[in-house]
């Protein structure tokens, strides 16, 4: 029972980084009917922006964390301005193309820029943990699971209580709609994609001082993460939330009793079996259409 308590509270911090970028997934998809493949990329960037700022330039931790939130609501703006809105009007193939096209350039670009050797960055905390009974809390879990619960608090009072939110809303179910009755649909869908890359951004700052800091911790959170969309429900809030910390608590188990080389496919053998047995996810509805 300890070790089950243990291996419960690791899962749970793992897949609350998952649920975060599962969220950014959601959003967009919301908002532009399309996937972006470049979500994990914006982990790994405010990662090793927060090594560039906090390890490199030895400034405090809260500023360097500052800046890299800073960049990488200035990247999910940039991002929206070079890969979606060029092709707004075409089809979802072609934009959902250009964003796995975005994911290789941000991979690449800071690939030249930093070099391949991984990065370590060090927590928040200088004290590692402390024992409640048999469980080990460590700090840096801690903190992850305290920030998703905050931001997944604000997120539904965002969404819920004020006017910018519910503009949003309406944006994500019809923006045509919500153009004729005055919405700034553009102003709207940049928000999204600031938004989105603010909370990949903060994923990654989370996990980075548990993971390496490397050009690879991106593409691994991003399918992860899109991973626990389709088995919530895609486009489902409530499902990337529940699917991501699924998925986490699935993978630490998995690892622990079954194999740990083979830790990466847990998620996605649970992900074929969603696909066979309920496609549409946890919180998905069937849809149904006339032939």
């Amino acid at each position: 029972m300890d070790l089950i308590l243990q291996l419960l509270f690791t899962g749970i911090g793992i897949g609350a980084v998952y649920a975060l970028v599962a969220l950014g997934f959601v959003l967009i998809f919301r908002a532009t009917n399309v996937v972006n493949f470049a979500q994990g990329e914006f982990s790994m960037v405010a990662a090793f922006l927060m090594v560039v700022f906090a390890v490199d330039l030895q400034w405090p931790y809260w500023l360097s964390f500052l800046l890299a939130i800073g960049g990488m609501a200035l990247l999910g703006a940039l991002f929206n301005l070079g890969v979606y809105y060029p092709l707004r009007h075409r089809t979802y193939l072609p934009v959902i193309i250009s964003t796995i096209g975005a994911s290789i350039f941000l991979a690449n670009t800071t690939l030249a820029l930093y070099g391949p050797q991984p990065q370590v960055l060090p927590p928040v905390f200088e004290t590692q943990g402390f024992l409640i009974g048999p469980v080990f809390l460590d700090t840096q879990y801690l903190l992850i699971i305290a920030v998703t619960a905050v931001l997944v608090a604000f997120q539904y009072w965002f969404f819920e209580h004020t006017l910018i939110g519910k503009k949003l809303q309406a944006t994500s179910q019809d923006k045509e709609m919500a153009a004729l009755l005055g919405i700034p649909v553009a102003g709207m869908i940049m928000l999204t994609f600031v938004y989105s890359a603010v909370l990949g951004g903060i994923a990654g700052i989370l996990v980075a001082p548990v993971l390496f800091v490397s050009i690879q911790m991106g593409a691994t959170i991003a399918l992860k993460a899109f991973a626990a969309t389709i088995i919530g429900g895609f486009g489902d809030v409530t499902g990337a939330i529940i699917g991501g910390l699924a998925l986490g608590i699935i993978e630490t188990f998995g690892a622990a009793y079954v194999s740990v080389p083979y830790k990466d496919a847990f998620a996605f053998i649970v992900l074929v079996a969603f696909l066979a047995l309920r496609p549409q996810g946890i919180f998905g509805e069937r849809i149904a259409e006339k032939a």
